[in-house]
């Protein structure tokens, strides 16, 4: 458990709701013989999602035990000060989407995103990208993110020559002390994705920002923030400068959750989803979780992206495809226009 101390996350995401924004997680429950999802919002202010997920767990009968550790060593240190410095001096570059159909402003009070789609995987499909992922020596992650942006490009105007950065969430617990066990021990790394980036160069990309120590720098960096006037934070915000670099979205993945089947309470029982929150400069979500050996796929565009739900259904759809062709191939053969795997 986190011994008590500052959360650094909380009063950037307070800054960002006093400017209209809806920071909440999305998460969902689909019971067993169920379709539609029950939608659950959880404000980010006060939770990661690794510590959502214990709430809702705990407070429906589940039993949760030790929450997951950080995998890389490293931690933020003062050294991170230099490295903050190189990484801001970098150049933003933005890239510009397509007319997605009708949106609209941000409505007040903040609302949840009403375009949104999800997919629940099968236990053998879900064991599956595993043994792909694993074979390839990469993580799953890395399978799912290289599928999420070659679906994402026909949406945007530079369209297949896209290279798409997102921000990756990185749990820092063991690492960082915040205010609760349960509460913000999330940073985050940007991974750009080029359009002739195979699966291997997507996965070593990722890690190459991790060995760079990115997500530690960025916590120091939203630590530097108890130095900063709510309205100056409102600010940085507001003139998208509240990221090391532009992202176009972000995608999270919560991890893997009872394996064994050892929650039977009723009301956990059933599918999971869960999807991080859509900003004005960062307007795609997308998310995983498995639960139960079953990996769900969630995401959401922001308000003033669209609101028109076929969008994030189309996305899904073809998402989904990208996926299940993936796990068709031989194991054999696995050539793709990636590159061996």
């Amino acid at each position: 458990m986190s011994s008590a101390g500052y959360d650094p996350i909380r009063p950037w995401f307070l800054a960002g709701e006093s400017l209209g924004e809806f920071i909440g997680m999305r998460f969902a429950r689909i019971p067993p013989g169920k379709s539609e999802p029950d939608w659950i919002y959880i404000r980010h202010c006060d939770y990661d999602g690794i510590g959502a997920i214990k709430k809702m767990f705990t407070e429906r009968g589940g039993t949760v035990g030790e929450l997951p550790q950080a995998r890389h060593p490293a931690k933020p240190s003062f050294g991170s000060l230099f490295k903050l410095l190189k990484m801001r001096m970098q150049p933003r570059q933005r890239l510009k989407w397509k007319d997605l159909g009708k949106s609209r402003k941000m409505s007040s009070p903040p609302q949840p995103a009403p375009a949104a789609a999800w997919h629940v995987f099968s236990e053998a499909e879900t064991l599956r990208m595993r043994k792909i992922s694993n074979a390839a020596g990469v993580t799953v992650n890395s399978f799912l993110l290289e599928q999420l942006s070659v679906i994402i490009r026909p949406s945007l105007e530079e369209g297949s020559a896209a290279a798409i950065p997102w921000m990756i969430p990185v749990n820092l617990r063991g690492r960082v002390t915040s205010s609760g066990e349960l509460a913000n021990h999330t940073s985050y790394l940007s991974v750009t994705v080029h359009p002739t980036d195979s699966l291997r160069e997507i996965h070593q990309s990722t890690q190459a920002a991790m060995d760079r120590e990115e997500h530690c720098t960025n916590w120091f960096a939203y630590g530097l923030g108890k130095y900063l006037p709510h309205e100056l934070k409102k600010f940085i915000i507001a003139k998208e400068l509240g990221t090391s670099q532009w992202n176009l979205g972000a995608f999270s993945n919560l991890g893997a959750w009872d394996s064994e089947k050892k929650i039977t309470s009723p009301d956990c029982v059933g599918d999971w989803l869960v999807a991080p929150p859509v900003l004005r400069f960062q307007q795609v979500g997308a998310g995983c979780i498995t639960f139960q050996n079953r990996l769900s796929l969630l995401i959401q565009a922001h308000p003033e992206l669209t609101i028109d739900a076929a969008v994030c259904r189309t996305w899904m759809q073809n998402w989904v495809k990208a996926i299940q062709m993936e796990l068709a191939k031989p194991d054999t053969n696995r050539i793709s226009a990636t590159g061996p795997a």
